[in-house]
């Protein structure tokens, strides 16, 4: 029977040698994963104050930390700085830099989006609206530089230009703005300014329409010369579990050239959304508890959900949209923790996976006559350790021979 995660397995040998460059012949080291390179996503929100010391989160922190590898944090506009001229820099640079401090990596959604806007921009004329968004946009990137890996540079470009949430119908400035733009150009705005600021973060599309429309709009970006780093798909599950829809959103998406990342996901825990729903936004049940019944069935499509896509060669990561039911986006029970704190069947399921089937968990081995030993896991980052000494070792994919010096701290 083939592996369906071959794709995502490397093997190196790895002769060890010590601080003076002499190879460790037959010594015992304990080797362990750190990092995975595929992304494991999920949002940070519900810890930017316990990272900032303003709430303790403490128990939900640790859950949080044991599965996922990617934090996104929070950047919609109107929320980011309600009051012009006064930004949340400072609270979400600590957020950002209380994950890395724990090896997660980060990412900010989004630069550019026409909801949860800054209402304070309507009012202004569109080459005003344009000057202030490329502002942003290269405010943010460059004030989160080293912080932030990546971010989605502008979000739900397919309705945006369309887009009205006024009453008197009048398009708000983002989406007016992309009305004189257009699209592509839209797309360009936010790439380049991002780029401009820090030429070494990665940069997404992002968009809820997994149409054909979405689809030409990336081959007319990418044909117009905008370089994007992967392509943003979201999946909010809330009417039922895709199954094998979600291998052909990987298939099509993939055909493009660059990896597909899941950015969006939710799995429910409840009773379904009534299928005739088209806006999720507009089904606001006043309660919408989690069930036994719809927890056991969150456990099944979580790990369905993941073994597809971890499987699939053109997906680099997944990120779950909320860990907790407390506070989730629109009350629906997609958490993988109650809002007690207790854990629902579908997180250990899901650490199952992540920490037992697909993390090499710490191992005694031992070198061979030459100091060498060999290491086969899937590719991401390794730690060896042997008393007081370590060395650190990036395991690509596929096979190599590398040299690790063990030192002392």
């Amino acid at each position: 029977m083939s592996d369906p995660y071959a794709h995502r397995r490397a093997s190196a040998e790895v002769t060890v040698i010590d601080e003076h460059g002499a190879a460790q012949p037959h010594a015992e080291l304990v080797v362990e994963q750190t990092r995975h390179d595929f992304a494991f996503g999920c949002i940070g929100f519900d810890l930017i104050d316990h990272a900032n010391g303003t709430a303790d989160e403490s128990r939900l922190a640790d859950d949080w930390l044991e599965l996922f590898t990617l934090a996104v944090l929070p950047f919609y506009w109107g929320d980011f700085e309600p009051q012009r001229g006064k930004p949340d820099t400072a609270r979400l640079q600590q957020a950002a830099r209380w994950f890395r401090d724990r090896k997660v990596r980060v990412k900010g959604h989004p630069l550019v989006w026409h909801t949860v806007k800054a209402a304070w921009l309507d009012s202004l004329p569109t080459h005003e609206v344009e000057r202030l968004v490329r502002e942003r946009v290269r405010r943010e990137a460059a004030d989160f530089a080293g912080l932030i890996d990546e971010w989605d540079a502008i979000n739900e470009v397919v309705i945006m230009p369309d887009f009205v949430n006024e009453p008197d119908g009048v398009p708000n400035a983002i989406s007016r703005l992309a009305r004189t733009l257009g699209r592509v150009e839209m797309v360009r705005l936010a790439v380049d300014e991002a780029r401009s600021a820090d030429a070494t973060v990665r940069v997404l599309l992002n968009d809820f329409d997994l149409s054909a429309d979405y689809e030409r709009l990336i081959a007319e970006v990418l044909d117009a010369g905008v370089h994007l780093d992967a392509i943003g798909v979201q999946t909010h599950m809330h009417q039922g579990f895709r199954g094998e829809q979600l291998l052909d959103i990987a298939d099509r998406f993939g055909r493009l050239g660059l990896p597909v990342h899941f950015t969006e996901t939710t799995i429910l825990s409840g009773d379904l959304m009534p299928p005739d729903i088209v806006d999720l936004n507009d089904y606001t049940p006043a309660e919408w508890p989690s069930t036994a019944e719809g927890e056991e069935r969150q456990a099944h499509e979580l790990k369905q959900h993941y073994r597809m896509l971890v499987g699939h060669p053109a997906v680099e990561s997944i990120t779950y949209w909320g860990i907790t039911d407390r506070g989730a986006w629109l009350g629906a029970p997609v958490g993988l923790v109650r809002a007690d704190g207790s854990r629902k069947p579908g997180y250990d399921a899901l650490a199952r996976l992540i920490r037992d089937e697909w993390w090499l968990s710490p191992r005694e081995m031992r070198t061979d006559d030459a100091g060498r030993i060999r290491i086969e896991g899937f590719a991401g980052d390794y730690r060896l350790s042997m008393m007081d000494a370590r060395g650190e070792l990036a395991l690509p994919r596929g096979s190599s021979a590398s040299v690790v010096a063990l030192a002392g701290p």
